[in-house]
């Protein structure tokens, strides 16, 4: 972050000399709060006042004192974007809280609450969450940023990419929607903000940059590809939230982090996000195309080390015997480049490319095997359960 803003207020009459120090005084205070109960148990979190580091040295001179009509608040540049872009979405991001049941080793069940954040995605009340967040619920709560609050019910959910689609009636308003962005325009080191409402303490903004792309996480039951790591700091709460970009767009929606590293969270790539929401709205279940092989995404730096065909693409490690991609033909170490006469740059090309798709569709790929290209025809099937 650059450098804190300062708040410039015109000198009405000549500064009087401060009071000489009172003895005793000078002991610096620090401020921690602990032990916030969150989610069913109880998460520990703390608030602690910064203080200032003083070197023996004198302090340097200040800054020369430029007055400003109004005393107007003066930013940095870096700040006024950042400024901009959370007064946009902030009002798009929502806090969900839940209550239902959950069983136990016994097969009893026992009450449990919980709390996670969303985004409005259409005026109407659609708002897209974290499956997850919304598990086990049998009552669904939406904060709005004004404080607002509204019943929610479950469109649909989708396991697989841990993300839910949940309702709310508007009440004859039309709720400030988010702006979804193309997360294939994503590079490493850009600016990255994350809004949430982390530990129940309500909306809250945490600011980063994008630190990889297409990371891969094991949760209970799954693994989740194509995700988006970054080090704006995401806590319990934030789950659901957005991840945005410094146009004010919705990139991301903030699903995990690692609990034993510092600033490294994770969030759903809106690409992704989006095909599964529009899903969900339309039929409240997603129908998960299988193609039949199992990859990696082929990288400038890949393809130069191992000597590949392509720079692009994705990579056949495995074919699933009896699949479409067996019946096809494909081998390992094939390497898909379009599908459809539409460039694969990588693994979220084509994972989106099936996932908007129907069981039974044939879809035409080119591979690249060896020097040569060729057009394989491949039939999708349904996909297993995992």
């Amino acid at each position: 972050m650059s450098t804190p803003y300062r708040v410039f207020v015109p000198p009405e009459e000549p500064p009087t000399p401060p009071p000489a120090p009172q003895r005793g005084l000078g002991m610096a205070v620090w401020i921690m709060v602990a032990a916030l109960a969150f989610a069913g148990g109880l998460a520990g979190g703390y608030v602690a006042g910064r203080g200032q580091v003083y070197s023996g040295a004198s302090p340097a001179p200040p800054a020369p004192f430029v007055p400003v009509p109004g005393g107007v608040v003066r930013v940095q540049t870096e700040e006024s974007l950042v400024i901009q872009v959370v007064e946009k979405v902030r009002p798009s991001v929502v806090n969900i809280q839940t209550r239902g049941f959950v069983p136990n080793f016994f097969g009893q069940l026992f009450p449990q609450e919980g709390a996670g954040s969303g985004v409005i995605v259409s005026g109407d009340g659609y708002i897209l969450t974290n499956n997850h967040v919304i598990r086990n619920a049998t009552q669904i709560r939406v904060r709005l940023l004004d404080g607002t609050e509204l019943e929610g019910r479950v469109v649909g959910t989708d396991p697989p990419s841990d993300l839910a689609v949940i309702k709310v009636d508007p009440r004859g308003r039309r709720l400030p929607a988010a702006e979804l962005g193309d997360s294939h325009a994503l590079k490493v080191g850009q600016l990255a903000i994350a809004i949430g409402n982390p530990f129940g303490l309500g909306s809250t903004v945490t600011v980063g940059v994008v630190s990889a792309l297409n990371r891969s996480i094991q949760v209970p039951g799954f693994v989740i590809d194509n995700l988006i790591q970054t080090d704006a700091a995401i806590n319990p709460g934030n789950s659901g939230g957005a991840l945005v970009n410094s146009a004010g767009q919705v990139v991301g929606i903030n699903t995990a982090i690692i609990p034993q590293a510092q600033g490294i969270g994770f969030a759903i790539p809106s690409s992704v996000a989006r095909a599964v929401m529009e899903q969900l709205i339309r039929t409240g279940t997603v129908q998960r195309p299988f193609f039949g092989v199992a990859y990696v995404e082929v990288t400038s730096e890949l393809a130069q080390a191992y000597g590949l065909a392509a720079d692009h693409g994705v990579l056949v490690q495995q074919v699933v015997p009896g699949s479409g991609a067996e019946a096809a033909g494909l081998r390992p170490l094939d390497i898909i480049v379009e599908m459809e006469g539409r460039r694969i740059q990588g693994a979220a090309d084509f994972q989106r490319e099936i996932l908007q798709r129907k069981v039974g569709d044939v879809v035409t790929v080119t591979v690249v095997r060896g020097g040569q290209r060729l057009q394989l025809q491949v039939r999708l099937g349904q996909r297993p359960a995992q």
